[in-house]
Order: C-alpha cells, then sequence, then structure tokens
C-alpha cells in the first residue's frame, strides 16, 4: 500500500511546494536581514558610543549565545509541538525582540535583548529548513532546500541595503534600522495561518485524517487522483528505508524516538557538528566583523558599507550554483567543494591590500560560503528520522553556534596577534576541517527520508 509520505515523495514540484517554499523563505530572509543588520549596527556604534572591541565582541556574539539555546530546544519542540507552531513563536520572539533593541539607551540593554533576538533565530532555521525537506518531492529535495537558503542572501541583501542608506543617516540611524525588524512579528502570523503542519509530525502524532487532507491537497495541486485504496490509518505510515540500513520499528505517539547519538546515527551526528562549527566559526568571525574591519583598514564608514554590500551580492551566484550541483555531484560532494573554496577565498581575502582585491576576494569569500551553507542545509533534515529530525538538526545548529560565539570575540585578540591575514588564516583553517569532516557524512541524494 501506497504509504503517504511515498505520495508526497512522487509527486512534481506545484504551486503548493513553491507557496511553501516562498513563505518559508521570507522567515528566512527576515531572520537574515536580523543578522546582518548587527554588523553595520556595531560598526555605526563603534563611532557613535565609542565601544571598544571587546564592548563590540559582546554585542556581536550574545546573540548567538542565545541561538545556541534556541536551536537545541526548538529542535526538541519541533519534534513535540510541530515544525509550524515552533517556526512562529520564534519569528514572533525575535521580530518583538529586535524592535525592542532600537530603543536601547545603553550596550548593556542591547545586549540583552540582543540575546532574546537570538533565542528566536537558532529556533528558526533548522525548524524552517525541517518543514520544508519533509514536503519537498525526493527527486528535487537537495535543490529546494537549497533555494529556501538562497533566502538568506536575500534578507542579508537587504540588511547591506539598510546599512547602506539608513544606519549612516544619523546618529540614530542605527535605531530606524532595527525598528525594521518589528516586521518578523507580523509575519508570524501568516505562518501560522498560511502554511501547513509537516504530514510526518502529523502521523507520528496519530493525527491522520488531517495529515491525509494535506496529502490529497498536494496531489489535487498537482492534477493527481489519490491511489485506490488510499491509507487512512496510522499503521501505513512508515516511508521507505534507507537501502542497506536496518531501521527500527515507527515511532509513532508515545514511543521512545531513536537517540542522535545511537550506534547507527552517531558518526553523521559526530560529522555534521563538525561542520556545523566549522562553517558558524568562519563565516560569522568573518562577515559579522566585516564592515567594521574594513572602517579600521582606513576606509570611512559609508565606502565600508558600500564595499560590504558589493561582496553580500555574491551570496545569490553561490546558492544558485550549490543548487544546481547538489542534484547533480550530490550532497557530500558539493558541500566539501564549497567548503574548500571557502578555505582558498578566506586565505586570499586576508592577503587583499586593495579595494579591488578586498572586493574579490570577499566576493569569491560570499559564493563558496554561502553555497556550502546551502547544501548543508540541504543534507541535515536527511540524516534523520522523522522523530528525531527537528531535535537532531537544531542540535547540530546549536554546537554550531557556540562557534558563532567564540569567533567575534576571538577576532580582536587574533587582530592583537597579528594583523587580518591572521584572522582569515584562521578562519581558512576551520573551512579545511569542515571539508574533512563533510567527506564522511553518508550520501542522500534521491533517497526517501525516514519515517522510522
Amino acid at each position: 500500500m501506497t504509504t503517504r509520505t511515498e505520495r508526497l515523495d512522487g509527486l512534481p514540484f506545484t504551486r503548493k511546494h513553491r507557496k511553501l517554499l516562498f513563505g518559508s523563505g521570507i522567515g528566512w530572509a527576515l531572520d537574515a536581514m536580523d543578522v546582518g543588520l548587527i554588523s553595520f549596527v556595531m560598526a555605526a556604534l563603534a563611532v557613535h558610543w565609542s565601544l571598544t572591541p571587546t564592548e563590540l565582541s559582546w554585542i556581536g556574539s550574545i546573540g548567538f549565545v542565545g541561538m545556541a539555546l534556541g536551536a537545541a530546544f526548538g529542535g526538541l519542540l519541533a519534534d513535540r509541538i510541530g515544525r509550524r507552531q515552533v517556526f512562529a513563536a520564534t519569528l514572533l520572539v525575535y521580530g518583538l525582540a529586535t524592535g525592542a533593541a532600537a530603543l536601547s539607551t545603553g550596550v548593556a540593554m542591547l545586549i540583552v535583548l540582543r540575546f532574546i533576538v537570538g533565542l528566536g533565530l537558532g529556533a528558526e532555521l533548522p525548524v524552517a529548513s525541517t518543514l520544508v525537506s519533509e514536503f519537498a518531492p525526493r527527486k528535487v529535495r537537495g535543490r529546494v532546500v537549497v533555494a529556501l537558503e538562497a533566502f538568506w542572501a536575500l534578507g542579508w541583501i537587504m540588511a547591506a541595503l539598510i546599512g547602506y542608506f539608513v544606519v549612516p543617516t544619523g546618529d540614530d540611524g542605527w535605531r530606524w534600522a532595527l525598528a525594521v525588524g518589528l516586521v518578523p512579528a507580523a509575519y508570524a502570523l501568516v505562518v501560522r495561518f498560511g502554511l501547513p503542519e509537516s504530514v510526518r509530525f502529523l502521523e507520528s502524532r496519530g493525527r491522520v485524517e488531517e495529515a491525509e487532507r494535506i496529502v490529497r491537497e498536494y496531489e489535487a495541486s498537482a492534477g493527481v487522483e489519490p491511489p485506490a485504496g488510499t491509507a487512512t490509518t496510522a499503521t501505513a505510515t512508515a516511508g521507505a528505508a534507507t537501502p542497506g540500513e536496518p531501521v527500527g520499528e515507527p515511532a509513532g505517539p508515545g514511543q521512545p524516538a531513536e537517540s542522535i547519538w545511537s550506534p547507527r546515527l552517531r558518526a553523521r551526528t559526530g560529522a555534521l557538528w563538525i561542520v556545523w562549527f566549522g562553517i558558524n566559526f568562519s563565516y560569522y568571525g568573518a562577515f559579522i566583523w566585516l564592515p567594521s574591519l574594513l572602517v579600521s583598514q582606513g576606509f570611512d564608514l559609508v565606502k565600508s558599507f558600500g564595499y560590504t554590500l558589493i561582496i553580500t551580492l555574491a551570496q545569490l551566484p553561490g546558492y544558485a550554483v550549490a543548487a544546481w550541483l547538489i542534484e547533480v555531484w550530490g550532497r557530500r560532494v558539493t558541500l566539501a567543494v564549497f567548503l574548500i573554496g571557502s578555505a582558498v577565498s578566506a586565505g586570499l581575502f586576508g592577503l587583499a591590500d586593495s579595494p579591488a582585491t578586498i572586493i574579490a576576494a570577499g566576493m569569491a569569500l560570499s559564493f563558496f560560503n554561502l553555497g556550502a551553507w546551502g547544501a548543508l542545509y540541504a543534507i541535515g533534515p536527511e540524516l534523520y528520522p522523522t522523530a528525531t529530525r527537528g531535535s537532531g538538526t537544531g542540535a547540530a545548529a546549536a554546537f554550531g553556534r557556540i562557534a558563532s560565539i567564540i569567533a567575534p570575540l576571538l577576532v580582536p585578540f587574533l587582530l592583537d596577534l597579528g594583523d587580518t591575514a591572521m584572522v582569515f588564516g584562521v578562519f581558512a583553517a576551520a573551512f579545511v576541517v569542515a571539508a574533512l569532516a563533510a567527506f564522511t557524512l553518508p550520501e542522500r541524494k534521491g533517497v526517501a527520508l525516514e519515517n522510522t
């Protein structure tokens, strides 16, 4: 008997899939906009509030402390109360906190609010990628998740535009920039009432009638009739297992889920955590500090923001190439190659000494780094069964956020020890380690998501 998940896997990419991708992607872009804005706010506050590098480091890092906790608990909640519910709640939390941060009267207040922002941001990303992955047809699943991650570039570009046009307008320009962060709070209502809940989650909770209704809506969108003898009970919910990999009984309501550190999953979990750590360390260390590093090299605020905007634009072709290659080369090779490209680009950026070489190396770093992010978000949800998919991806993201906490704090010390070349040399080394770990991950191209 054909299961609901198999019916979803066999569908073409339809208008309903496009609506889910776009709806989730807008939330993703708003997330990126919020993360990106803080780098411009830091550069502005260094001038307007005369902050020390240490104070700036804490403003940059405290949000990632919240993101680490948010990713861990958000993933657990997504496996218990649903992907859509957590997605909407996280948008509300970080939207309201970002708006409140615009009213900050000092460093301490800004740091507290940035921590709360981080709680929402950290939980939103792995939950959104899990939701989209569980609906995407098998043949294009990797490409669809990379397309979701591409919305990050749109959000970062919005942050760069706001940073370029709004932040430098005056002493309160950074406040108006943060006030834009209220938009996600309003968008939370769209997510809550406009997007479907995961069919796999509903089945795992015994809500089979609701799951059947959603599957039929997607079939209707594709012009496909439900198969004769369609399953309507929880006994027909198990998806296909990975070839050659034994799985246990379905983890239905009340049954314990397989641990991400079980003998079958521990190797992939360890490798995934290493990749997440390396890519977070280098990405956030580099891009959170980028405008401030350019200012420290003698460029004025407007010019450094302009360079950052140009560099950011290279993220879009990076995602596009990764989205194509991920269904050609597969997840593992695409991820590793883009991480190696990121390492080379980081090394070149550290040696750049003119506007032309800074922009060229920075664009290469944006291209390869964000392409690697797309591949990482595609492969993560594919590594775990339904009952632990949210917690597995969330735990990896939480571990990675530890690196995003450390990196901005480490930059001032690395600058004291050497120069920009020292900073980006360390980032390049982290990318290399992540690439080696990526090669050990199992290849999931064309393989059904596990329900058991």
